[in-house]
């Protein structure tokens, strides 16, 4: 089963699934953690489907507001085991994202 999973995992159509799951991990995390989703703050479905679309809806304005037209944002420092591959001489993606 292990074997049969690490071989899928090479697959570029597996990585472009998983890349798209884990944008999607990342935005339930954030309303999750970051907006107190966890907790409905009104009883019943019709209120808490509202203040979830409303929470969606300022997390949407709160992301369009840290985006600048103008220039682009600075490019973040490499982790530890990016700087590790680029010590050994092991190429790497630019993004993970980028896998086609």
């Amino acid at each position: 089963m292990q074997l049969r999973n690490r071989a899928e995992q090479q697959d570029p159509a597996w990585h472009k699934r998983y890349a798209v799951r884990s944008g999607i991990e990342g935005t339930i995390n954030e309303f999750a953690h970051g907006h107190g989703m966890r907790h409905c703050r009104y009883r019943g479905q019709a209120k808490a489907h509202l203040q979830h679309v409303l929470t969606a809806v300022a997390v949407n304005i709160e992301r369009l507001s840290r985006q600048s037209s103008e220039e682009p944002a600075p490019p973040r420092p490499p982790t530890a085991f990016q700087s590790y591959l680029d010590r050994q001489g092991t190429p790497r993606l630019r993004s993970w994202r980028a896998v086609s």
